[in-house]
Formats: structure tokens, sequence, C-alpha cells
């Protein structure tokens, strides 16, 4: 007996009954990234591996247990798509985009790939809305990137979103920073989870973020990296919360909020669902200074932000918050005899083309040999706004009957007027 296979664990199959909320988010993400001038770019779904797995990116999860990595015929080492920002860097260094006007405003919507822990909104082939502002270092664009994504939630009536943020300091005043971080900790690492004890060398910082029991009494008694900050940092930090404030865009400073990897450098910020029972954030972003120059082009500065899509559809379900309704076909062509079935595929065609300054209309064709009732019955089931009825007198006298399914009158008509009439709102 033939194996029956399911999809892998830790990704989805999504369904017609769920391509509404797709688009509905997809669509949402186009519109109000386009209204901030932010262009589209798509990436490569694989990488050379050096992309991702860099110096400065050990002890995180993404690169020590979550990348899906391979080498292919050609002996070529690669991984798939963990996230969306270094993919954008390569490319904008590699097309020469900072020839361009600066700053480079780009947006994505792409899937990307983890092996992680398969939980509510988070899978492990996953979908993003991401942008990045790339070649300018001052707080406006900060701003820019927090208020398009409250923008955007705001957009999909996830208003109560409130965003968290934090400045995690430069290459200036981190250093002496990390020093007091791992002197705090130094004591506590035989009671803290085994990835901490990881990360206490490589990447203290991660120490702060972390979800796991045990590590959470450390956290409150930990120094805070605000009051570490260089000058140019705070100045950096208080504009940012002085332009918030002048767009009436709410925040709580959360002291934990970090970006692990060492090219992150002064901004953190994500945005939590109001659903107080959720352990994970909508989305965030950050300041990456450094990541331009890792991947081997000059000191360049950027920020951006990333939110997953699954996650953003689970918290409008949790939200109630449904799509528009969905446009219904205009039509649905019964065939009622077999030999009539060339006619209807001709009828279905044109209606389908628009015409005539008419806007291309919906039509689905129903399937002949079926019985007229069945057919009628799936129009029903569809909410087509018409059903035409096909068969030997209608192929014979070339005219239509065309049956409001509202009222369930009909009339015989040309195809001419079948159009007229099924082009009217």
């Amino acid at each position: 007996m033939p194996e029956k296979f399911r999809g892998p664990r830790g990704v989805q199959d999504i369904l017609p009954a769920d391509q509404p909320y797709w688009r509905w988010v997809r669509d949402t993400a186009v519109r109000v990234a386009e209204s901030y001038g932010y262009g589209q770019i798509e990436t490569p779904v694989f990488e050379h591996a050096g992309v991702f797995m860099r110096p400065g990116a050990e002890g995180t999860d993404v690169v020590d247990k979550e990348v899906y990595r391979f080498k292919d015929r050609g002996n070529d080492d690669l991984v798939l798509r963990p996230e969306g920002t270094a993919g954008v860097v390569r490319a904008y260094l590699e097309h020469g985009m900072s020839s361009l006007p600066q700053p480079m405003r780009l947006f994505y919507i792409i899937p990307n790939f983890r092996y992680d822990r398969p939980q509510a909104g988070r899978y492990r082939a996953f979908y993003q809305f991401g942008i990045e502002a790339i070649g300018e270092a001052g707080p406006t664009i900060d701003v820019e990137t927090i208020d398009l994504l409250d923008a955007y939630y705001r957009a999909l009536g996830l208003a109560d979103a409130h965003l968290q943020l934090n400045s995690i300091g430069d290459s200036v005043c981190r250093p002496a920073y990390l020093e007091k971080l791992r002197a705090y900790y130094a004591d506590k690492l035989d009671r803290m989870c085994g990835d901490c004890q990881k990360r206490y060398d490589i990447n203290p910082m991660r120490l702060l973020d972390c979800k796991n029991e045990p590590c959470q009494p450390f956290k409150a008694g930990a120094p805070k990296i605000a009051d570490n900050l260089c000058d140019a940092c705070n100045e950096h930090f208080g504009t940012v919360r002085r332009l918030l404030d002048d767009l009436g865009i709410a925040y709580t400073i959360e002291p934990t909020l970090v970006r692990g990897l060492d090219y992150y450098t002064r901004t953190a910020y994500e945005f939590q669902p109001s659903d107080e029972t959720s352990q994970s954030a909508l989305g965030g972003g950050g300041r990456y200074d450094g990541l331009i120059e890792q991947l081997g082009g000059p000191s360049t500065p950027g920020i951006g932000f990333g939110t997953g899509i699954e996650r953003t559809i689970l918290n409008l379900k949790r939200a109630g918050l449904t799509p528009g309704e969905e446009k219904r076909p205009d039509a649905y062509i019964a065939i009622a005899d077999a030999q009539a079935a060339g006619f209807a595929a001709q009828i279905a065609r044109t209606l389908r083309a628009g015409g005539d300054g008419s806007a291309p209309l919906t039509v689905v064709s129903g399937i002949a040999g079926r019985s007229l009732r069945s057919q009628m019955r799936h129009a029903n089931t569809m909410s087509a706004r018409f059903a035409i009825v096909i068969g030997a007198r209608e192929l014979e006298t070339r005219t239509l009957t065309l049956r409001d399914l509202s009222n369930a009158q009909e009339e015989s008509v040309s195809p001419d007027e079948a159009a007229a009439r099924l082009a009217l709102p």
C-alpha cells in the first residue's frame, strides 16, 4: 500500500479558505510600504552560508541551531534564508545601490526557513514582511521605520499593539557595558540554562532576553544599557523618543530588549500584541550600522524591521478581525447539454477578457455532463451574482439564459447583452 504523506513538521498548507487573510495582510503591507516611498525587492531563497554565518553572528539561535545548511552538487556551502536583512544588504552591495540617492528604502514579503520549535504562529517555513532603510545614520529614519510598522498594524486593525523601545549602544559604549554584564552574571551562571552558559562569553547581551525559566530571576538586577550609553547614543535615543512623542506613538522603555548580533547598534524595538497570553512579539527591528562592513562593504548605517505574516494573521483572528468581503464570481456558466460545452467555453473566455472599456469579469464554468441542478447548487454555494445557462436551445440560437441568483428571475439575452448586464455593479 502506498505511503500516506503528510507535510513536514513545522510547515503549513495555506488553503483557499485562508487566502483572503493572506491577500489582505500582503496587500496592506505593499500599500503601506509604498506610501512611505519604499520599493520592493526579492532576494534568493538560498544564499552562500557566509552571508548569514559570519564572525559576530555566533551565540544566536539562528546561527547556532536553526539554519538549514547544505552543500549543492557544485560543493557550494549554502543556507536557506533564515531572515531577510542580510540578503538585502548583500544585494545592496552587489548591485551598487550606494550610488543611488540615500537612504535606499526597500521592502520585501518573503519566505524564511528556520529549524525552530513549532508553536502557535511560529513555523519552520514562514513568511515575513520587512523593510530596510540603508544609508542614513540619523534618528529620523529610525522613527520612520517604527511609524511605518505602526501604520501597518493600525491599517489592519491591530491598533492596540504596543511599542517597546530600547537603545543598545554602539562600539564606543557597549564594550564597557558588556564587561559589567559579565561581572554581574559571573556568579549566577551555574543556576542558568545551558544556552545562557554558552552565550556568556560569546554574546552576553542575549542573557537579557532569554525566555527560559531558570534565568528569569536574574534579569531585574542586571545592569541596564540605558545607564551606560555614551553621549552620542544618549542624544540619538533622546531624539528618537522625542519624535515618537511628536507622532503620538506610545512606547515603553524595555531594558531587556536587545539585538544580540554584534552589528546591531542603538535603536531596538518590538511591537507586542494586546493579548497578554501571547509570548511572541508581533514584529520588531533595529539599527545595524555594522552589518554592511561585515559583508565587505564600507561602513554604512542601516535600520529595518521584520514582522511575521502567520503571526499577524493569528493575532487578527484572535482579535476577531476579518478581511473585507471577497469578490464573488460575476457569473457561473451552467452547461445543460454536453454539446454546448464549446460554445460555453467561448462565452466564458469573452466575458473574462472584458471589452469596450468594461473590466474583466470573474466567470466560473460548470462541468459538462453534470446535472443542471448540481451546477446551480454549486453556483449558489459560490455566491455567484448570476448564472448563465447554456443548453441545446441556446447553442442553436446563440443566445444565453441569464438568471439573477438574488431573485431567480431569468431572461434570454444575447452574449453582448449578458456582458453589459454583468458589468453593472
